[in-house]
């Protein structure tokens, strides 16, 4: 039996006892085990019509066949996928944790370690060490969490549920063709639930663009235990989305007394003779570096820490667009490098709207006059412009962050 189809079968008779169950509760409701086996028969369905769009984007009539034996809908992976907006974790917890003490000491061990393949790697690609360290950390600690999900029936059950049904079919296409390719065989395509793949959490489509045979050994191996192809791909991911060497993803500033919240956000670059005449410092009172165009960015509002973000802070953003993650990845490459934490303290007693309480903010705004173009929870430039409006409007200080104290004004 296919590898694959050994460690997801479902047996039938599990099935046939799922079909043959009643549909529905005394009270209506279709059971979890109706509900299964509709979504199984459903995935099948889809899996057959999938099928030629498989075999129009190259792939063979024996590698689909091999790779989709045996395969079923994913239930926990569609569970995963619902709630991971459902807890949002403040951005101080979050740095906590992606530059803790203990990654900062592995992070340093593993570039002396390492030291020839990373200054080869910096040399070849010109994207400092400690940077490709610091992805590496924040994606796997370093290769200990690589994950040990099978990607095929994952990226399956994703392409099928429809939430992102095109972004996830691309993805399983693309895993599909790496197969094809004998990169790699189906069984060991592995990672997480949700596609990313080896050291440095590639997923399929960004391993067919960018992944790097740095070892000359005739495969581009992100999944094994030597992590110099992964890193390597890395390198080449960030090089190509921009990476300027020698450029801080930003800096640390203090922001003067009176200062226009206004200009703030990561879409509002300025030149950096605007923010030093605007007063914007180093803690301490230094003028801060220039490297071109810079944003301010104050990813807790006007209470934390304020930073002065450069191209590289977007080059990091091609990866992974979260704010939290950018930050967090450019301050423990800061750290591996020997700098220091934080100047400015985080309003770590601030509570964080929840899901519920996100969509009700928006609402609220949209019907107040302060149009959030959409109630999705989702705190973005159209909402973050929204509430800094209201805030102007009230005359509050307008640095567009949500807060309970907001959601209180606007209930009023």
């Amino acid at each position: 039996m296919n590898p694959l189809a050994s460690i997801l079968a479902v047996t039938s008779l599990a099935l046939a006892a799922c079909a043959g169950q009643a549909e529905t509760t005394a009270g209506g409701a279709m059971s979890s085990s109706a509900q299964s086996a509709a979504s199984e028969s459903g995935f099948q369905r889809w899996l057959v019509a999938f099928r030629p769009r498989a075999l129009t984007a190259g792939i063979s009539a024996k590698t689909f066949a091999d790779a989709t034996a045996g395969l079923h809908f994913e239930a926990d992976v569609i569970r995963r996928d619902r709630n991971q907006n459902e807890f949002d974790q403040p951005i101080w917890d979050y740095l906590d944790t992606a530059a803790s003490l203990a990654r900062i000491q592995t992070g340093q061990s593993e570039l002396a370690e390492r030291k020839k393949l990373f200054a080869a790697l910096e040399a070849r690609y010109g994207v400092e060490a400690e940077v490709l360290a610091a992805v590496w950390g924040m994606e796997t600690n370093f290769g200990r969490q690589r994950g040990g999900s099978a990607i095929i029936p994952s990226l399956a059950t994703l392409a099928y549920d429809g939430r992102r049904g095109d972004f996830f079919e691309k993805q399983l296409i693309a895993a599909l063709q790496i197969v094809e390719a004998r990169e790699v065989d189906a069984a060991h395509l592995v990672g997480s639930w949700a596609g990313a793949m080896g050291h440095t959490q590639f997923i399929p489509t960004s391993y067919l663009a960018y992944a790097e045979d740095f070892t000359g050994d005739g495969k581009r191996d992100i999944w094994g235990d030597n992590p110099a192809d992964a890193l390597a791909s890395t390198a080449a991911y960030l090089a190509r989305s921009g990476w300027v060497k020698g450029q801080p993803w930003g800096v640390e500033v203090v922001l003067p007394e009176g200062f226009d919240y206004a200009a703030a956000g990561k879409n509002h670059r300025r030149a950096h003779t605007d923010w030093v005449a605007m007063g914007v410092r180093l803690p301490g009172g230094a003028v801060p570096p220039d490297h071109g165009l810079a944003a301010v960015l104050l990813p807790a509002g006007a209470r934390g820490p304020a930073f002065l973000i450069y191209g590289n802070f977007f080059a990091i953003a091609a990866y992974n667009t979260a704010d939290a993650y950018v930050i967090g990845t450019g301050h423990l490459a800061d750290r591996l490098a020997g700098g220091a934490g934080f100047y400015s303290d985080w309003p770590r007693g601030t509570r964080l709207l929840g899901l519920s309480e996100r969509v009700e903010l928006q609402r609220r705004l949209t019907a107040a006059g302060f149009d959030t173009k959409g109630a999705d929870g989702k705190i973005g430039p159209n909402t973050t412009a929204a509430i800094a409006a209201f805030q102007r409007a009230r005359g509050l200080l307008a640095d567009g962050y949500a807060t309970e104290d907001l959601l209180a004004a606007l209930r009023k």
